[in-house]
């Protein structure tokens, strides 16, 4: 088995079903048994990005690997970028409730998501030294 392969079924496999079975699971069951009051607004918007994190791990990495940079990706750098797809998908559901939310503005957030990721990345790069 290669070492790629080897570290995703360690590391980012059971971290991705653990966040996708605690995010979905407390959805449901925030969903189902409680009213939309304060508390459960925040525990629904954090358990949204918990249950859109986990499902986008694997993605991202197999991104990461399909289309790999000049300096090798880490796995906080993947885990950011699948926290991203979480921050994202929480943020327009909450746009969404509060009836605010266009097809425009949701391309300028995802746009500016993209804008900081590629900035923090960019800085990485610049910090990057290939004999360490």
């Amino acid at each position: 088995m290669k070492s790629g392969t080897q570290k995703f079924l360690n590391i980012f496999l059971p971290l991705s079903l653990v966040l996708t079975i605690l995010g979905w699971g407390g959805l449901f069951l925030i969903v189902r048994s409680t009213v939309p009051t304060l508390g459960p607004r925040w525990l629904f918007f954090f358990l949204g990005v918990v249950a859109l994190t986990g499902p986008a791990l694997p993605v991202i990495y197999f991104l990461n690997k399909r289309f790999p940079s000049d300096s090798p990706v880490e796995g906080m750098v993947i885990l950011r970028q699948a926290l991203w797809v979480g921050i994202f998908g929480s943020t327009i559901t909450w746009l969404q409730l509060g009836r605010v939310l266009t097809p425009a503005m949701a391309l300028i957030l995802a746009g500016v998501f993209a804008l900081i990721e590629f900035l923090l990345r960019l800085f990485e790069r610049s910090r990057w030294n290939p004999n360490r």
